[in-house]
């Protein structure tokens, strides 16, 4: 392992009640229902799949940008009015890695105006070398797009990263793109996120000895 790039929602902030409930408000605004278990399904996708394929709300390019502008608007508006919590152990490992000299990166089907809301809150973007958010791929995971293009923007091969995820669309896509993982049991019970080739409740228990130590068992 010689970089990490980490998930953002799940992984290194705690948005989840934010982004519920952005697509509850919007639900409301445009007078939609909201399929049971929603969030789950939908969670780690691009909104261009989670519209017409999780929620069935439209089918037409130009109005499935134009709900997900305005959800992803509400969310940014509800974590201006009520703040983030970054996730327990998330910023000390950026630093520890951050010291050490091993580059980082997100890989994030999350828009980046979405990250530049939260790095104005947190600061957290000064511990990153390089960004992949969904802005920049057509394909989300569990397509490798993301991931693979981190590593581009790292200058590494992918076999020479590790990801950090706590989705299992994210996981599938950093096998796909050849890179050891690291799953993060904020999102999904632990004992779902066995088939990664590591497994943690939590990051404040991850040290860098620990991530040296993690083989990409897929390959």
């Amino acid at each position: 392992m010689k970089a990490v790039i980490f998930d953002w929602d799940g992984v290194v902030i705690d948005s989840s009640a934010q982004h519920e409930r952005a697509w509850e408000i919007l639900a409301k605004e445009i007078s939609k229902p909201l399929p049971d278990g929603h969030f789950l399904l939908g969670f780690g996708k691009k909104n261009q799949v989670i519209i017409p394929e999780i929620l069935g709300w439209a089918t037409d390019p130009t109005t499935i940008t134009s709900l997900s502008n305005r959800k992803e608007e509400i969310y940014r508006e509800l974590v201006q009015a009520s703040g983030i919590h970054v996730l327990p152990g998330a910023r000390e490992l950026l630093a520890a890695l951050l010291e050490a000299g091993i580059p980082r990166s997100i890989g994030s089907s999350t828009p980046r105006a979405n990250l530049d809301a939260i790095f104005a809150a947190t600061g957290l973007d000064a511990f990153f070398d390089a960004i992949a958010c969904g802005d920049d791929v057509t394909h989300g995971k569990p397509a490798p797009d993301i991931f693979l293009l981190a590593a581009q923007r790292l200058h590494l091969p992918p076999a020479d990263c590790l990801v950090i995820e706590d989705a299992h669309v994210g996981l599938e896509a950093a096998r796909r793109a050849g890179m050891a993982t690291l799953a993060v049991a904020t999102t999904n019970p632990l004992a779902d996120l066995q088939y990664a080739d590591a497994a943690v409740e939590s990051l404040a228990s991850v040290t860098l000895d620990f991530l040296f130590n993690i083989k990409n068992t897929q390959s």
